[in-house]
């Protein structure tokens, strides 16, 4: 299952003997044109350093007008529903994270879990997506991939019944995801979120309906095949997000991210693609409200 506990900052500090800058980085210059975070956890405070209402304003005022807020767990999918209830500027994805679903079925307590998700997704129309599902070869070792596939097939089917968005997470595990999608087939609409592979994975997906959705990870030194697959994709199937408050774009990379900081993510995306900024920013915003099931 999980590769083991996770360590408190404090402790890592301690024994790395420094202590890495987790103030607010300032924000960015707007974008010329509205963009989309697609992928967010407004509900994960980082030290407490912002609130959801702050977060929303902030990316407001740097032209990110909109979010998609994903809850991983059942607390975090009823939290996203109540969200997304609240804020016109958002909507919700629920589902089990992949190093969820192992450690309920360890539990005993998947199957009332998988029931809440249902009625989640079925309960709001600003519930839009199935996710974050999928496969994580990372944290769950060989004794809980038995669960998580499971769990996955059960998300596919169950945003497939419901025509919602299927949001996908893969970490280390590429080559199964694409297994699992085609024994199962895929959805009208699905996100590969936070894509992570190279161009011959991209085109992979590509070839089977993915919109692809790129975070501050296509910013950092060591990221050339992410972006090589960046700019193979076409530009109606590209988003952008931040997984905030995780995997802060450079040059702040390791500060708590949050929406408010994607102009840096889109400016890179578009240097990556030779793309005109204006004209990248008004096609993330399109495509992610097709991916996405349409306007809110």
């Amino acid at each position: 299952m999980t590769t083991g506990p996770t360590r408190s900052r404090a402790a890592t500090e301690e024994t790395t003997g420094r202590r890495r800058n987790r103030s607010r980085p300032p924000a960015p210059e707007p974008l010329p044109y509205p963009v989309v975070d697609n992928h967010c956890h407004l509900d994960i405070a980082d030290g407490d350093w912002r609130s959801p209402e702050e977060a929303i304003e902030a990316a407001r005022a740097v032209n990110v007008t909109r979010i998609v807020q994903i809850g991983c767990d059942l607390p975090g999918a009823r939290w996203a529903v109540e969200a997304a209830e609240k804020h016109d500027g958002l909507i919700a994805g629920v589902a089990l994270h992949p190093n969820e679903a192992p450690r309920l079925a360890a539990a005993g307590e998947l199957e009332a879990a998988y029931a809440e998700i249902e009625r989640l997704a079925g309960a709001h129309g600003k519930v839009r997506a199935v996710g974050e599902t999928g496969l994580d070869h990372f944290r769950t070792g060989e004794d809980g991939r038995t669960a998580q596939e499971e769990s996955f097939r059960r998300h596919i089917d169950l945003a497939k019944r419901l025509d919602k968005t299927l949001v996908i997470h893969d970490r280390d595990a590429h080559d199964d995801v694409l297994r699992v999608l085609d024994s199962e087939g895929v959805p009208d609409r699905w996100v590969m979120h936070c894509f992570s592979g190279d161009a011959r994975l991209a085109r992979a997906c590509l070839d089977r309906g993915a919109y692809l959705s790129f975070a501050g990870t296509v910013t950092f030194k060591n990221a050339a095949p992410l972006r090589n697959a960046l700019a193979v994709t076409p530009i109606d199937r590209v988003l952008v997000e931040t997984d905030a408050p995780y995997l802060t774009p450079v040059p702040y990379r390791g500060r708590p991210n949050a929406s408010y900081l994607v102009p840096h993510t889109v400016r890179a995306m578009a240097e990556v693609r030779g793309d005109n900024l204006e004209t990248l920013c008004a096609a993330v915003d399109a495509n992610t409200e097709t991916a996405f099931g349409g306007v809110w």
